[in-house]
């Protein structure tokens, strides 16, 4: 049981809680067996009606921990990483995320199955996919080009370009964006007021809202089998090596 996990249900909400502040909340393995687990008991759990995703300390998560990722490759379909990948897609309750400050990678991915998202003016989104000679992942592949576009998708995927609160919400992205010290109030607001609408009609807008779910999950499959085959690649190889040397990678 990790502690870089904090969950708790109040008031039908189920709050799943970034804690590893002296990483920058890093997800390691055991944090993804955690949100993992949680997602799948709300979805059959009466007494959720709404997810909350928050973050302590001033990140919202750094995205991947690449030591432990590279200790511990998601190279099978059960793999923790997996399993959370997967709730993203199954969760029939809204999920609500108030992004107190940087979301890199799944960080960044993982918003564009939540149904309300909030930032901070300080957030910033980025997926670097590329950069550490990976391949975007969550279905981010499909959704965030048809969110905001091939063009601008292609410069945060493939240039590494970072998106600011502000154009994240003018984009489409997030919903709206608050002063720090207002983010937190207004996200449990908006999940514990979820909580309170009618649970089936919620989830069948959710569902209708969201689309062909097996599209999505297709998707994800097809850059799951091309994200495990870079893992095992050289190129991944040089850039966790040069990312802990602090140097530039070197790809030939």
């Amino acid at each position: 049981m990790t502690t870089d996990i904090l969950t708790k249900i109040e008031n039908r909400v189920l709050t799943i809680t970034f804690n590893r502040t002296d990483k920058k909340n890093a997800i390691t393995a055991a944090m993804y067996q955690a949100m993992a687990d949680a997602m799948a008991d709300a979805n059959d759990n009466d007494d959720v009606r709404s997810i909350l995703f928050t973050a302590n300390g001033d990140a919202f998560t750094a995205g991947n921990d690449l030591i432990d990722f590279r200790d511990n490759p998601p190279l099978t379909e059960d793999a923790p990483v997996s399993q959370f990948l997967r709730q993203l897609v199954l969760a029939r309750k809204p999920m609500v995320a108030a992004v107190n400050g940087i979301a890199v990678g799944v960080g960044f991915t993982m918003l564009l199955h939540c149904d309300i998202v909030y930032l901070s003016e300080a957030a910033q989104l980025s997926a670097p996919f590329v950069d550490l000679a990976l391949v975007p992942e969550a279905a981010s592949s499909m959704l965030l080009p048809a969110r905001i576009g091939h063009a601008q998708a292609a410069e945060i995927f493939m240039l590494g370009k970072r998106m600011s609160a502000a154009d994240a919400k003018a984009s489409g992205v997030a919903s709206d964006v608050f002063a720090a010290d207002a983010l937190a109030a207004a996200a449990e607001k908006a999940a514990l007021a979820l909580s309170k609408k009618a649970p089936a009609s919620l989830q069948h807008t959710k569902r209708l809202m969201r689309g062909d779910k097996d599209a999505i999950a297709a998707r994800m499959a097809e850059e799951s089998k091309v994200f495990g085959a870079q893992l095992l690649s050289p190129e991944l190889a040089e850039a966790v090596m040069a990312f802990m040397q602090k140097r530039e990678p070197n790809f030939g």
